[in-house]
């Protein structure tokens, strides 16, 4: 048989599993070299007999099982660790040619270790799994580990508790000192029963953020659930429209129509959006509005939030982004100085850049959020 002036035969053993060979297709060995280049596990399972024709021999070194243990276990033959793999394979070689079947499993191994795998699979639809018998649907696909994610999202969650309790605990002390105070020092003037209420004001807005941010409930949410990596302008948008309409305030939208999208996580960048909104909100007279200005800036979107206060005095322009600073002007308000500081760290992780336009004092502030679009 003449070979392809553009494909070598295939190594001895292997056959080309996804699809005909021609003058434009690369052999099954040189796709499986690239499929296998970061470590995943390949398969091909001819149907419909549910053949195991081929195995990556990584899989034996990741699970401990051989293609024979795997082939058992497709056929249904005893009990065996690989028993929920076998079934999603058989279940993926039910689908309809070209559509996708993705699964996490938690295994375990030959010897009894924990692992976890992520499986993505389609039936092709003429591929030639044996050469012998010609063209049939073949199911192929992939199996990667993910114990490195799962240790890193394990170790993740453990910090985060920890934290939580660090912070927690001496919280839960401040509180309950605070709460004595009030209730035992009634002959204390209003100025001292004021900075009770301060201090345990703040504790609540700290117990807050620890539940938010930080709770058990998160970070086992965070775990389970891939998460987003983009947002829409509109979306961003509508969540600070929303904020502000919650605190009694008019939301005053200036918009370009803009169907863009924006890559980030979603949670940090309404975070970000969520600081300037709570300054404008805090630095400006209750009766006037906050303004959400969006346009495209370069290859990018600006969104700039505007109040109707005093504006940030000149000598605190330069470092109204210091991590604890806080301007004149905050005298008698609640904060720790860290906002804007925290906001700018997102937002420059992201690749984008928060900044404070220049203005006069008493025409009120502006703060600049540019992010880098896609399709733009």
């Amino acid at each position: 048989m003449k070979s392809s002036p553009h494909a070598a035969a295939p190594s001895p053993g292997s056959s080309p599993v996804t699809g005909r060979l021609d003058d434009d297709a690369l052999p099954a060995a040189q796709f499986r070299a690239i499929a296998e280049l970061g470590g995943d596990v390949a398969f091909a399972i001819a149907l419909p007999a549910r053949r195991l024709v081929y195995l990556s021999p990584a899989f034996g070194a990741l699970s401990g099982f051989d293609r024979a243990a795997l082939q058992r276990a497709l056929d249904g033959e005893g009990v065996s660790p690989l028993a929920p793999l076998a079934a999603w394979l058989r279940e993926a070689a039910g689908g309809e040619p070209g559509a996708r079947s993705r699964r996490e499993f938690d295994l375990f191994d030959a010897e009894g270790r924990p692992l976890a795998l992520d499986g993505l699979a389609t039936v092709l639809a003429d591929a030639v799994a044996d050469a012998a018998a010609g063209p049939a649907p073949t199911l192929v696909g992939l199996l990667r580990d993910l114990s490195a994610q799962r240790a890193h999202q394990s170790e993740q969650k453990r910090f985060a508790s920890m934290l939580n309790h660090e912070f927690r605990t001496p919280l839960a002390t401040i509180d309950g000192a605070i709460q004595r105070l009030e209730a035992t020092s009634s002959h204390a003037d209003e100025p001292t029963r004021t900075r009770y209420r301060k201090i345990g004001a703040a504790v609540d807005r700290l117990i807050g953020m620890l539940d938010e941010y930080l709770s058990p409930d998160r970070m086992a949410a965070l775990g389970r659930a891939r998460q987003p990596n983009t947002i829409t302008v509109n979306g961003l948008v509508d969540s600070g429209a929303t904020q502000i309409r919650a605190a009694g305030r008019e939301a005053v939208l200036r918009l370009e129509e803009l169907p863009l999208t924006l890559r980030g996580e979603p949670e940090g960048l309404r975070l970000a959006l969520k600081v300037l909104i709570d300054n404008a909100l805090a630095f400006s007279p209750p009766s006037a509005p906050v303004i959400l200005r969006v346009r495209r800036s370069g290859g990018g979107v600006e969104l700039a939030v505007l109040d109707g206060g005093a504006g940030v005095p000149p000598q605190d322009a330069l470092r109204v982004f210091d991590k604890g600073y806080r301007g004149r002007n905050a005298a008698g308000l609640a904060g720790s100085g860290l906002g804007l500081y925290m906001a700018r760290s997102i937002v420059e992780v992201h690749g984008g850049v928060l900044s404070l336009a220049p203005g006069e004092e008493g025409a009120g502030a502006e703060f600049r959020l540019w992010m880098p679009a896609l399709g733009l």
